[in-house]
């Protein structure tokens, strides 16, 4: 059964109670998903909610518009701004990014054609980023005087190393869907078109899995980013021990012996 739930008027979360994903689309077709402080505040609520909601095992992030995944901060609002309301609203639009990179289940970002700035640091929130050859990406802040503030200066480094970031972002420039793929901006390149389809295909196989693992598994992960590597073992460790006492591990294990498909109780 597919339920759906907007918060405000431009985020739509869809979610597919026989799979356990959701889909968080954003909605704002006619700016081209551009983030406004009320957008900001959107994405931030969605996930909030998504956040608590345990019959959720995967998330993808799409958007609705055909030209577009997200354009970035918009521009023609911030023009309007004085500094006092641009510091005013830079806690909503640093939460959006964060209630993203902060969702504990794992979340796939469905990408097609633009892709840029805060729309590029949403997908590099995710944990996966499928896109169709349409895709361009980057983040071109220091060409209208400002710098990534969505993540993008940490997120990035830590997919394509530090000197390949530095070059993207000093340079602002696009990269197009076959570069994009071939260093790592990227994971998988589908076909046109098809983005969509392929995360969420992606994200049913995640979510065929238990639960309780996966955000164990995804905490891990993210814990361990930067640390050393006594300390990230440890970080697993915690993680481990949080999963090999639950009801998912023993109804895992029992499946696997019997032979039949898992019935996870998610706790």
């Amino acid at each position: 059964m597919v339920s759906e739930e907007r918060y405000g008027e431009w985020v739509l979360v869809r979610r597919d109670s026989g799979t356990h994903v959701a889909e968080l689309v954003l909605d704002r077709p006619r700016a081209m998903n551009a983030v406004s402080t009320e957008m900001a505040r959107c994405i931030s609520d969605a996930c909030a909610a998504l956040a608590q909601d345990k019959d959720v095992r995967a998330t993808v992030l799409t958007s609705s518009n055909a030209r577009a995944f997200c354009v970035g901060a918009d521009l023609k609002e911030r023009n309007a701004l004085s500094d006092e309301e641009l510091a005013q609203q830079r806690p909503y639009t640093r939460a959006a990014y964060t209630g993203v990179l902060d969702l504990p289940m794992p979340s796939i970002a469905a990408v097609h054609g633009y892709a840029l700035g805060g729309g590029f640091e949403l997908a590099l929130s995710c944990d996966v980023i499928v896109a169709d050859p349409t895709a361009v990406v980057g983040l071109p802040e220091v060409s209208v005087g400002v710098i990534p503030g969505g993540g993008g200066t940490q997120l990035l480094p830590r997919r394509v190393g530090a000197a390949r970031a530095a070059e993207l972002v000093f340079t602002a420039r696009r990269v197009e869907a076959a570069e994009a793929a071939g260093i790592g901006l990227v994971d998988q390149l589908v076909e046109e078109g098809e983005d969509g389809e392929q995360a969420l295909a992606l994200a049913a196989r995640i979510a065929a899995n238990s639960p309780v693992g996966l955000r164990a598994a995804k905490r891990a992960l993210r814990t361990g980013w930067g640390m050393a590597l006594p300390d990230g073992l440890e970080a697993e460790n915690e993680a481990w021990r949080e999963v090999a006492f639950s009801g998912d591990r023993a109804e895992g294990v029992a499946a696997f012996n019997e032979k039949r498909k898992p019935d996870w109780p998610g706790e």
